[in-house]
This record gives structure tokens, sequence and C-alpha cells, in this order.
């Protein structure tokens, strides 16, 4: 620097101005999730494709116990409050399922410690009302003492069988007490009218107590000698006899055609009065 000469200011230069823009964070985080949705996917799938191989694999009456669930997930209507309503257990028993059904009884009875003596006096038979399952008596008596209402032990058993297997299901059941054309030998008004009534009773409260689902009996019914096995012999010990049927289970078609006759105030009226004529109708007398 020359003498004489004013000192000279180093001049700085001005430093450059740097702007840093941030990315939103939203795009990030949805891509960052989409995983998730795949995966959950993919599980629900899994899930499908093993429920698939397992009824695949199952037997008929887990598929049929399925397809009445999805049919009516609430159980049947008829059955409200009764154990087996809403359950997978529920298998409706239609015409094509009465030979499995009497099989199964047949069975059942086997273990019975006197199932010898028994079976040729227990009959089952399919008919138009259902499975109709005769308890037959022999002279001295089976499963009644002769001219008592209430079963015997063996009877007992027997009756305690059979409501074991049909607690099982959601048919409905009737009973009926039929007896031979011999008066009844006690004094008084009692004859065989209540004696069979009373009979068909007494075997309700064993079933009901025995497995028998609440309202599963529809009907208890007394015939006295109305209805004989053997009309050619009136007087033959196997028109003495117990009968259980199981219904068939009603169509949905039937249902409502039922419904609709029952809503008609001139069907219900016509069908009151019939009923009316039917029961009023004095019993003839016994021989």
């Amino acid at each position: 620097m020359a003498e004489g000469e004013p000192p000279q200011v180093p001049i700085e230069k001005p430093k450059p101005i740097i702007i840093v823009k941030k990315s939103g964070g939203g795009h990030g985080g949805h891509h960052g999730g989409a995983w998730k949705v795949a995966y959950a996917d993919f599980v629900t799938a899994m899930m499908s494709l093993f429920i698939v191989l397992w009824l695949m694999g199952a037997d008929d009456e887990v598929k049929k116990a399925i397809a009445s669930y999805f049919n009516d997930p609430t159980g049947q209507g008829k059955m409200a409050g009764s154990k087996t309503a809403g359950t997978g257990n529920s298998i409706q028993l239609a015409k094509d399922d009465m030979g499995k059904l009497q099989e199964k009884l047949q069975k059942a009875m086997e273990v019975l410690p006197n199932f010898k003596d028994l079976k040729d006096h227990v009959e089952m038979s399919i008919t138009p009302d259902g499975l109709r399952i005769e308890l037959l008596e022999t002279e001295a008596g089976m499963f009644f003492d002769s001219g008592k209402p209430v079963p015997n032990d063996q009877g007992a058993a027997l009756l305690h069988t059979l409501a074991d297997q049909l607690g099982k299901l959601p048919n409905h059941v009737l009973i009926e007490g039929h007896t031979d054309s011999k008066p009844y030998s006690g004094t008084g008004t009692y004859s065989n009218w209540e004696l069979s009534a009373e009979r068909a009773n007494a075997a309700r409260k064993i079933m009901e107590a025995s497995g028998l689902w609440p309202l599963q009996v529809a009907q208890v019914r007394g015939f006295a000698d109305r209805q004989l096995r053997h009309p050619e012999d009136p007087e033959s010990p196997a028109n003495r006899r117990i009968s259980v049927i199981v219904q068939y289970m009603e169509k949905p078609s039937e249902t409502k055609t039922a419904e609709s006759n029952t809503a008609d105030p001139k069907t219900a009226e016509s069908k009151t009065a019939e009923s009316k004529t039917a029961g009023s109708a004095p019993p003839k007398k016994d021989k």
C-alpha cells in the first residue's frame, strides 16, 4: 500500500439464501399403512379357505346342521325357549331321515340289560304321521302292570332311553294310550278311557323328565279300545300299548298355508265348531 492512500476495506460478498422445503407427511403416512390392509385381506382369505376345507371334510349331519342354521339362524319359531333352538345340533328330521332315526333308537335300546325280552315288544314303523314307536304289552304286563296307570321299572327305563335320544331333535312328539276291549276290572266310573289317557300322561311325565325339551310333546291322547292293533282279536294283550309318534318337520310352504287358514276368521270359526262337535260326542260303552 502506497503512502498517503486510504486503507481499503474488504468488501464481503452476500451469503446465498438457502430455502429448505419440507414435504408434507400425509402422502408418506398413507403409503406406509397400505400393507396393513393387504395383510388383513390375506388373513381373511386364508380363514375362508380353512373353513371351506373343514366343511368339505365334515360328515353329513354337521353339514345339515350348518345348512339348518343359515336357513333360520334364530332356531325354529315353534321351538322358542327350547334347549335346541339356535344350536348346531338341531338337525331337522324329514321323511327321508326317519329311517336313520329308527336305526339309532334300536341301537340305543340294545344297551338295556333286558333288551332280549323287550325287542319283540317294541315295534317301529314309518307312517304318514311320522315315526311310530309302539310299546306292546303282554298278558302279564311288560311295561305296565295290569290295570296300573304308572309304568313299571322296565317301562320307565325304556321311556327314559327314548326320551334321551328324541330330546336331541327339534321334532314334536305325540303320545297315545291304548287298551284292549276287556272292561276295566275296577269299580266306579273309572274305565279304559281314563286308563289309556293316564298311561299316556304318565309316559309324558317320565319322558319330559328324561330329556325331552319343554313343549316338545304336542299332544297326549287316550283312545281306550277305539284303535285296536288286532281288530280280529279285541282282547289281545298287544292291543294294550303306548305309542310315541315323532312327527315330521313342517315345510315352510305348509306352515304359511296353516297360518293363512288360521288368519281367516271364517276358517278358524268352522274349525272350532268341528272340534267342539267331535269333542262333545259321548264315547260308546265297552261291551
